[in-house]
């Protein structure tokens, strides 16, 4: 079923670009007004700020796809026309002739390792990892060949990337690494027990040994309780062990024995990192902290985030368990701004 808020945004997004009579207002132009009260074009933006980012997004990459298809078109068109051959004769020529064979040892490599989970007759099964093989290397000929026509060409890209989304993340009381007053803000919104989000923990070590005290990475909550029901109670006591200034050691803790946050278990990971642990179990068992992990889950939910883990480098949107490089990327280009 699709969500209705989802099916609204994409409506809204769809319309924004359909005419120039339905460009988007001046970000301080009103929108509407109720009882004299102004609603703005910014605040609108602001609400569905990442959602509208994201849709956008696909948009262009739909856009982008389709306009390199194209351009690829023209090319062989124009090449097959300079040969006087056609589009598919060229294609034979120098895509189908050039792809190369696919080795017996290759085929061989490939069923050894995974016959167990091969299905059908040993033959059969071959040829199909002979087909996939070769159909392979028909692409990457073919994006070869695609490319050494570019190469030649005169070529302008007139497709705009939409502008990057900036969100306005709360972070007062949220713990953090690193100076209060770096240049780049990291926040992370995360859940104990999602696997991504432990997967992503050494990646943040590498950016913060790499930017040192240019980023301070704050952290957020973000149980999802319907796939990670210990998460919120882990949240709950990450916060219960920052009262006694240890957040990060119990945040480590909880990481490295993910997914086992079973109540006896976050007390276990408490005594370890050395807490005081009457303070922490009456912390736990009161549930002093269970309005602010829930705050923390409004606002990103306020902030479109729908899965953990989720970024904002700067209030740039980053979603998911991304490579040290992808962080890189926006990380430099927000350094860039403050030289």
């Amino acid at each position: 079923m699709i969500d209705k808020r989802f099916l609204s945004a994409l409506v809204l997004v769809i319309a924004l670009h359909s005419s120039d009579a339905a460009r988007p207002a001046p970000r301080s132009e009103p929108l509407a007004e109720v009882n004299g009260e102004v609603i703005t074009a910014e605040e609108i933006e602001q609400a569905l700020g990442a959602q509208l980012r994201r849709l956008e997004q696909q948009i262009y990459d739909m856009k982008r796809q389709k306009l390199e298809a194209v351009i690829g078109e023209r090319l062989l068109a124009r090449e097959a026309a300079k040969q006087s051959l056609s589009v598919q004769a060229l294609l034979d020529a120098e895509v189908a002739a050039k792809a190369g064979t696919v080795a017996d040892e290759e085929v061989e490599t490939f069923y050894q390792a995974n016959k167990a989970r091969l299905k059908g007759d040993e033959a059969e099964a071959r040829e199909r990892i002979r087909a996939h093989f070769q159909s392979q290397k028909l692409v990457a000929r073919r994006q070869a060949y695609l490319q050494s026509l570019r190469s030649q060409a005169t070529m302008v890209i007139r497709l705009q990337a939409p502008p990057v989304f900036k969100a306005e993340v709360g972070v007062e009381g949220a713990p953090f690494l690193g100076p209060a007053a770096a240049p780049v803000t990291i926040v992370e919104f995360s859940d104990f027990q999602c696997p991504f989000c432990k997967q992503v923990v050494p990646t943040l070590t590498q950016v913060r040994s790499r930017y040192g005290e240019k980023v301070k990475l704050v952290y957020r909550d973000f149980p999802i309780d319907g796939l990670h029901p210990q998460a919120r109670k882990a949240a709950e006591a990450a916060r219960c062990a920052q009262d006694q200034g240890k957040f990060w050691d119990y945040h480590d803790a909880l990481f490295a024995n993910a997914p086992k946050l079973s109540l006896g278990q976050l007390k276990t990971y408490a005594q370890q990192v050395g807490l005081d642990l009457p303070s922490f179990e009456r912390c736990l068992a009161s549930g002093t902290h269970a309005a602010a992990v829930q705050k923390s889950v409004d606002e990103g939910i306020r902030l479109g985030v729908t899965g953990t883990p989720a970024f904002f480098i700067n209030g740039e949107f980053v979603s998911g368990a991304q490579p040290v490089e992808s962080f890189a990327r926006v990380i430099e280009r927000e350094l860039a701004r403050t030289r």
